[in-house]
């Protein structure tokens, strides 16, 4: 399963067009409900009639309109750990259901082929001289009620390995469920992993929301002094308008997750919104060479084409069996008048399999055999080949992390309370100052993506290996 970016890099163009890298979240698979209580932060801040030409009715309409979609949110709740979420989901996800119906059905295929045929019972009339029935019975000796009992015997060994082919099915089957139950619990993780993003990046943007408003504050009190300009709050208005954008993106996206969440869940869609704990990076513990060896070990995938191998290995021997003849037998009894003797017949048949068909059906078997091998090879190269890159790339956002949290965000948040005090003494320009506040913004984003992308790796390395990382 390929790993998804829920964050993409975004050019935007400013007033005088230069261009000012940022991060906005991007699609993904999930979302709901966004937390509205940081809304009066951005949109609290007023903007001088005396300052704009504009009129700011858009801007009002803009921010009711955000306030609105927020209040159409459910009241928060507490956070539900992930622990508690994985528990509910092995219990109550229909997807792993199905996949246990199914290897539960498949359990009682190996009785029913593995059994001889039904028997037959015949009870026959033979009439001598008319169509009417009875018809001689006192008067001749041919004429007879007859009844028996017949029975096909396919050839010793047959039936027990149409037994061990189905044993086999329902092998592959109840490894699937560990399959399916991987996968949904891998989703659940990554999504639930994202609505925590999408939590934790809001604050980062209601933080930032208020750090630009005092830099619009700033160049307000610039401007009613003279010693700026209308463009520098234009500005600063503008990007408080895309940060209203990003608020009503997290709304659509966090609906998107609750929705996923509650599918997995098999809660109602209508019911209340999951809130997620804040994720922290969890450092890996183990070494590349400790997670390929889990791999060969304990990967679901593998283990279901190493189920089908030996299933259609064991569909060779059955085809190979098929080659030889199945028998029947039968007995009948036939009662004549009592002055007459009874007869006594039993009969035994042999039929003679044509071979071509059965020279097709193993050849197929066989071949069958070999694709499942490949397969299987397919499966385990494609698993050591991901559990690499997903090792290189925690191993990377791990480094990332720590330059982020002690290096980055630090300096970037000591460079722009820096630059508010030299603009505000007018020793630094306003292009200056936001561009430093355009970095904060976009730093603690990549710091938040960079800690998604690291969790989400982690989910992916658990799917591949079947360990339970701290």
């Amino acid at each position: 399963m390929r790993l998804k970016r829920f964050v993409a890099n975004r050019t935007l163009f400013n007033a005088t067009g230069e261009k000012n890298r940022r991060f906005v979240v991007g699609a993904g698979r999930g979302g709901s409900r966004l937390l509205a209580t940081g809304l009066a932060t951005i949109i609290g801040g007023s903007i001088s009639p005396s300052l704009l030409a504009a009129p700011q009715a858009p801007q009002q309409s803009v921010e009711q309109s955000v306030e609105a979609s927020g209040q159409m949110q459910h009241e928060v709740g507490l956070p539900t750990a992930l622990a508690a979420l994985v528990e509910e989901a092995e219990k109550n996800d229909p997807t792993i259901l199905a996949a246990e119906r199914a290897a539960r059905a498949a359990r009682f295929v190996a009785p029913q082929v593995s059994t001889l045929p039904d028997p037959q019972f015949t009870l026959q009339q033979l009439s001598v001289g008319s169509p009417r029935p009875f018809a001689g019975y006192t008067n001749s000796d041919f004429s007879y009620i007859g009844l028996g009992a017949s029975q096909q015997l396919p050839y010793p060994g047959k039936l027990k390995l149409r037994g061990e082919v189905a044993d086999r099915d329902a092998d592959a089957a109840r490894v699937h469920v560990d399959v399916v139950l991987q996968d949904e619990i891998e989703m659940l993780k990554t999504t639930y992993f994202r609505l925590a993003y999408l939590q934790q990046t809001l604050g980062t943007i209601q933080r930032n929301a208020t750090l630009l408003q005092q830099v619009e504050q700033q160049a307000e009190a610039h401007y009613s002094a003279g010693m700026g300009n209308q463009q520098d709050v234009l500005k600063a208005q503008l990007e408080r308008t895309k940060i209203l954008r990003e608020i009503s993106m997290h709304h659509q996206l966090v609906g998107e997750a609750q929705a996923e969440l509650k599918r997995i869940l098999r809660r109602p869609q209508d019911s209340p919104d999951i809130i997620a704990e804040p994720v922290a990076a969890t450092f890996l513990r183990y070494t590349a060479s400790e997670l390929l060896d889990r791999v060969r070990e304990q990967n679901p995938n593998i283990h279901e084409n190493a189920a089908m191998v030996e299933r259609n290995q064991t569909a060779v021997e059955l085809a190979q069996k098929e080659f030889r003849p199945d028998f029947g037998v039968s007995y009948m009894y036939e009662n004549t008048d009592r002055k007459f003797p009874d007869y006594y017949e039993l009969s035994f048949s042999v039929n003679f399999p044509r071979r071509k068909p059965r020279q097709a059906a193993l050849a197929q078997a066989q071949v069958n055999v070999e694709r499942a091998q490949a397969d299987l090879d397919t499966q385990l190269q494609t698993a050591l080949a991901e559990v690499q890159k997903q090792y290189v790339m925690v191993k990377t956002s791990e480094e990332q992390l720590l330059i982020y949290r002690d290096g980055l965000i630090p300096q970037a948040e000591a460079t722009i309370q820096a630059g508010l005090a030299s603009y505000q003494s007018n020793r630094e320009d306003f292009e200056t100052l936001f561009s430093s506040f355009m970095d904060v913004l976009s730093l603690n984003l990549e710091y938040q993506q960079t800690i998604l992308d690291h969790e989400t790796a982690l989910a992916h390395i658990e799917r591949l290996t079947g360990v339970t990382l701290p």
